[in-house]
């Protein structure tokens, strides 16, 4: 292990016995927002010392290992510990070193998910009733809870544009890298002399907005309007004006949500995907600023970006962004996202630990 990463450790030593004296003070508990915060720090901070403690330790053992070589009696047993401990200490080299990661703290926040067609007409809408599916079965297989906010169905099926709530464990760090333009190659149900057309669809995956960060929206930038519900919602959604429609004037973005079945649900769940909207054009525009100068694997997380390739002639999916092509396609498409969202997953930790070395460098 580099002397930079050591010291790193033992300094999280000294703030492990820092966090330890803080909650052992009564007192912390009365602020409770700070107590939490400092809880959750203390747990992380643990986890990571006491790993690097069992390093420590191997190490001991395997100098005390190398020591026993030169008794011919212990000489097979000191081979053995050598072996063992040399295994140990790479694999939890690999874990500390990733568990130095800066981690996105939007990471654990549940998302909306949103896919609209794009060009190639009927088709692409039935590609984005395709996605849908295939987002909808994985967080399913995930045991997340999803919730269809707004939905703009085509004529032949699928999805003019379909805004969905994903609720569970580490929803936007496992969906972000799904934002972006999903192309799809195929023989369309509507085509009559079976030729291959490509269609495109556009992802965006927007972190549910932390109500006590939020950005406050002022009332003054907002319009609002009602409209009745068009999608599939019971006879009681089309009899009342219960959908709601939010423009945020200054920038032009609109959010709506017609799920519900009170006007007020409605007003207050478009409230919040307009503000998840308004931040990730933040987010966006950061990341396009950072792009110009190193391209990253999320890159700009612009609709533009053609991330991904649907060839179904061929049953293959390629990702772009990492060189990453699978002959699993129609597995993919029931929702069986865990080899291309693990791909994606280990390339952005490889890039992070080429950045910190040349920081640490």
């Amino acid at each position: 292990m580099k002397d930079t990463l050591r010291q790193q450790f033992d300094r999280l030593g000294f703030r492990l016995a820092e966090l330890d004296a803080l909650l052992a003070d009564g007192s912390i508990a009365a602020d409770m927002k700070r107590y939490r915060a400092l809880t959750r720090e203390q747990a992380e901070v643990a986890g990571l010392v006491e790993r690097y403690r069992r390093y420590q330790q191997h190490e001991a053992d395997l100098a005390a290992a190398r020591d026993m070589l030169a008794d011919p009696e212990m000489a097979e047993m000191a081979r053995e510990e050598i072996a063992t401990n040399e295994a140990a200490l790479a694999a939890l080299d690999q874990e500390l070193q990733l568990a130095l990661i800066p981690k996105d703290p939007d990471d654990e926040r549940n998302a909306f998910l949103e896919i609209r067609a794009g060009t190639g007409g009927d088709e692409s809408a039935l590609f984005a009733g395709d996605l849908a599916r295939m987002y909808l079965r994985f967080a399913e297989s995930q045991g997340w809870r999803t919730e269809i906010l707004s939905e703009n169905v085509s004529d032949l099926g699928g999805y003019k544009e379909l805004v969905v709530r994903v609720e569970g464990d580490g929803v936007y760090g496992r969906l972000k890298f799904e934002s972006g333009g999903h192309r799809v190659q195929r023989v369309p149900a509507t085509e009559t002399q079976g030729r291959i057309h490509t269609s495109a669809c556009t992802v965006a995956v927007m972190p549910e907005p932390d109500e006590a960060e939020a950005i406050t929206l002022n009332p003054a930038d907002l319009r609002i309007d009602t409209f009745r519900a068009s999608g599939a919602g019971g006879q009681h959604i089309n009899k009342t004006d219960s959908a709601v429609r939010v423009v945020h004037l200054p920038t032009g973005i609109v959010a709506e949500c017609q799920d519900g079945r009170s006007q007020h649900s409605n007003k207050a769940k478009a409230l919040q995907v307009l503000q998840a909207r308004i931040q990730e054009k933040e987010r966006s525009e950061r990341a396009a600023k950072e792009a110009a100068t190193r391209k990253g694997l999320i890159g700009t997380g612009d609709r533009s970006d053609r991330i991904r390739t649907y060839n179904f002639p061929q049953g293959r999916l390629t990702d772009h962004r990492i060189n990453l092509t699978l002959y699993k396609l129609g597995q993919i498409m029931d929702g069986d996202l865990g080899d291309v969202i693990q791909g994606l997953l280990a390339a952005q930790a490889a890039e992070q630990l080429a950045q910190l070395e040349e920081g640490r460098s």
